[in-house]
């Protein structure tokens, strides 16, 4: 993890993290990272599918860029919330790949901070799915943290409360709340 002037005190969060860290921050603000945008990208057999019956989970891939929040890490339990974040995004699956960027937060800050990419190598990496197809999935998907539309309406809930839209986001909440049960 390099020396404690190296280390990242920041994790950039565009999906579950935003609303759901899983530890004591003590900073948040909101953030945009460059060059990378949020995609339902990313079959979920663990959190949001199973094996048999996946989900579809929010990634990152290259292009654009992605507005969400960065939680500051607390410096006393850094190793601890860094061996938690390694285990949440890495762990499970091992779909994401963990790096550093630069984001700019709300208060004019550039910091760098962790960033969870979606592994495009990984045989979990869907890529970006017709919408019928990813309705599809949402519907049916259901893991260990619940199902897998409660994940989608909880993003666009939080984008929402932040004064973001993301129509891509907003269109699949929609179709998957009006699709009809077992498709």
């Amino acid at each position: 993890m390099g020396t404690a002037t190296s280390r990242p005190y920041w994790v950039f969060g565009y999906g579950s993290l935003m609303w759901n860290p899983g530890f004591a921050t003590p900073e948040t603000h909101r953030a945009r990272l460059h060059g990378w945008h949020r995609a339902f990208c990313i079959y979920s057999e663990h959190y949001r599918g199973t094996p048999a019956k996946p989900g579809l989970i929010l990634g990152l891939l290259p292009g654009g860029s992605c507005r969400g929040l960065a939680h500051r890490l607390p410096a006393k339990q850094y190793d601890a919330v860094r061996r938690y974040l390694i285990h949440r995004e890495i762990d499970n699956d091992g779909v994401y790949e963990e790096t550093t960027r630069p984001i700019h937060l709300d208060d004019g800050r550039t910091v760098q901070a962790l960033v969870y990419l979606a592994d495009r190598a990984h045989r979990q990496f869907a890529g970006k799915l017709p919408l019928a197809k990813a309705v599809s999935l949402v519907r049916g998907g259901s893991g260990a943290t619940g199902t897998n539309i409660d994940y989608v309406l909880n993003t666009v809930a939080h984008l929402k409360e932040m004064g973001l839209r993301d129509r891509t986001l907003e269109s699949l909440a929609e179709r998957s709340k009006r699709a009809p049960r077992g498709r």
